[in-house]
């Protein structure tokens, strides 16, 4: 059985339930409390030394320590439905806005929260190693999550899916990164309305209320 390391309030392992939805997998959970530092304790350590969610024990016992693995494998074992492209063209396609999404959303938003919240003095950036806060990436990060929302918002006028003409992880990926900037206080409004019809209609997807 294949075994997912989860944590409910987290974004990353967000990404791979939804992935794991969408492909109909069946899985056992094991939930991992980042708020008490279990990532960094000893116990999960042996499981997964980069100390992050998500991670996925294989069937063949293959532990994948984070999302760009288990996107590839899930992809590759359960191919239908293609969650990362089809032909050549919608692979690119897809896998330019996957990288854009992780790229121009994500990042810029762990990196506001990781360097402003007094929470995680120290831990400014995730896994084993303790890095100091810098305040000018806070500020940084939350233009550019501005940004991504009318990057985003742009590319969806006219358009059902981010990418290609289906559903895909490029889509994933930016309803975790557009659903998760609200801890920096960042969310779409009445200016982005392609943006807005999007994510209502990312809404009616049962993977997304995981």
């Amino acid at each position: 059985m294949i075994t997912l390391y989860d944590c409910a309030t987290a974004p990353s392992p967000r990404r791979a339930r939804i992935l794991l939805a969408e492909k109909g997998v069946v899985h056992d959970t094991v939930p991992v409390d980042l708020a008490r530092g279990e990532q960094l304790g000893q116990a999960y350590r042996a499981i997964n030394p980069q100390c992050t969610v998500p991670a996925l024990r294989t069937d063949e016992g293959v532990l994948l320590a984070d999302n760009a693995s288990i996107a590839a494998y899930l992809e590759a074992r359960y191919p239908q439905p293609p969650l990362l492209g089809s032909t050549p063209l919608e692979k690119a396609e897809i896998a330019s806005w996957h990288w854009r999404a992780e790229f121009e959303g994500l990042l810029p938003i762990a990196e506001a929260l990781r360097n402003s919240s007094p929470a995680m003095v120290n831990r400014a950036l995730p896994g084993p190693v303790d890095y100091p806060q810098i305040a000018e990436l806070a500020q940084r990060g939350l233009a550019r999550v501005q940004q991504f929302l009318v990057v985003l918002n742009d590319r969806l006028a006219g358009r059902e899916f981010i990418a290609a003409d289906a559903f895909s992880i490029a889509d994933i990926v930016a309803v975790v990164a557009v659903d998760f900037a609200r801890v920096v206080r960042v969310k779409p409004g009445e200016q982005h309305p392609h943006l807005l019809r999007w994510r209502a209609a990312m809404a009616l997807r049962p993977s997304m209320s995981l």
